[in-house]
């Protein structure tokens, strides 16, 4: 049987780090208020109704007892020990990176960029888009420039993202070529001329230094 119960105020001597301590669940008259509200008499006749029983089980699950939030940290903190740590040897612009110590804490490790949202993946790129905003403007008062650019994804993809955005804001509206330096990693390339198809721009892959811009 279902049995609802309010939780008691833990006492002074009682362990403090339990969820269920500081939850703020319904009462037994707000559940008593729901079930007279959908017609049902319990909680179990409420599950009953709701839950099929194709998917049901008819056994309690085999759970190890419950922990405290201070063990569950120490526990993962302890497998999390085990793991190892290894060189990436993809190559192709994939390379290890010295992160700014004042990036890391305050843009990537800042939890004021998702602590403020509610857990739901809309809310959370809310405040990473907020955090790439900041980023973006830092960027552009250190180089000087009018915009910048910081994707989410890949070098790719940022890529593609320029090109993009430079036929947006190119004043000659009928431009529609765009060029990819031949030094640039393969995988980039083929990103660039992929997206550049459905958006009937011409690729054309040289050397930036000595290509004749006046031909277009």
């Amino acid at each position: 049987m279902l049995d609802f119960q309010t939780i008691a105020a833990p006492s002074t001597a009682a362990p403090t780090d339990n969820f269920a301590c500081r939850h703020n669940g319904p009462t037994p008259q707000d559940v008593s208020d729901m079930l007279t509200v959908l017609g049902f008499g319990s909680l179990d006749e409420l599950v009953d109704r709701v839950v099929p029983s194709a998917i049901r089980l008819d056994r309690p699950l085999n759970l190890p007892a419950a922990l405290s939030e201070t063990d569950t940290i120490a526990q993962l903190r302890t497998i999390a020990s085990q793991n190892q740590i290894f060189r990436s040897y993809l190559g192709q612009g994939y390379h290890g990176c010295i992160t700014p110590p004042v990036i890391q804490r305050n843009v990537l490790e800042n939890p004021g960029w998702y602590t403020a949202y509610t857990p739901y993946q809309a809310e959370i790129a809310q405040g990473r888009l907020e955090a790439l905003l900041n980023f973006q403007t830092m960027v552009m008062d250190l180089t000087g420039l009018e915009m910048a650019n910081a994707s989410l994804l890949d070098e790719g993809t940022a890529a593609a993202e320029a090109m993009s955005m430079s036929l947006e804001v190119s004043k000659a509206k009928k431009a529609n070529t765009f060029l990819i330096d031949r030094g640039c990693h393969p995988q980039t390339i083929a990103v660039v001329q992929t997206r550049a198809i459905p958006l009937g721009i011409q690729t054309i892959v040289g050397d930036w230094k000595t290509f004749d811009f006046d031909r277009f």
